[in-house]
């Protein structure tokens, strides 16, 4: 199916889907800040699994830019830019990397949120039972941040689910192109 044209065409709009979901997971975190009562600010910056989650969106964006040309032709011409083995191995290999590299941003995103969201609530509850103003506003502030980054989290997961079907698709490249090239290019054991 992916050599097909229609399978050509799925993986450059998987590609630009998983361009949009990674630039929109880091547009997000990176506008993701909190301004507590006391004045007090913080961002994405200030939280390293955070800046794990961008770091792999970033990574992941810039692999799907390089990507997306090499895509483009290929569903156009229905062959590959370069004539050898290089570029359906290089795509077996990095979109696993890259789906992989995304998993992991996800995890780190997805089980620091979860956690920050008990542990902020277990604290705003003591602070109210001891009758301490304003913890209202700061439980409204404080979730709004960590919702929002959850929110750069699915679509970090968005991305990763993309490249997981595109590391799919590139598997079944591999093989075909493997078969094909092993066929005409027969040597002497074979």
């Amino acid at each position: 199916m992916a050599s097909s044209k229609a399978g050509l065409v799925s993986i450059v709009l998987l590609r630009f889907l998983t361009l949009a979901a990674l630039a929109a997971s880091i547009v997000v975190l990176f506008l993701d800040k909190l301004t507590l009562s006391d004045g007090s600010k913080l961002t994405f910056k200030d939280i390293i699994a955070y800046r794990y989650v961008l770091a792999t969106a970033a990574v992941g964006f810039v692999y799907t830019i390089i990507q997306i040309p090499f895509a483009i032709y290929h569903a156009i011409k229905e062959k590959r830019v370069f004539k050898n083995q290089f570029l359906p191995e290089f795509d077996f290999y990095a979109d696993k990397m890259v789906a992989f590299l995304l998993a992991t941003g996800i995890g780190a995103g997805f089980a620091l949120t979860f956690e920050l969201k008990k542990f902020v609530k277990d604290f705003l509850d003591s602070l109210k039972n001891l009758g301490i103003p304003g913890v209202d506003e700061s439980d409204s502030a404080i979730n709004n941040f960590l919702d929002k980054a959850l929110f750069a989290t699915g679509l970090l997961f968005l991305g990763f689910l993309c490249m997981a079907v595109l590391s799919i698709f590139s598997s079944i490249n591999r093989i075909k192109t493997n078969s094909s090239y092993s066929k005409s290019n027969r040597g002497c054991f074979n």
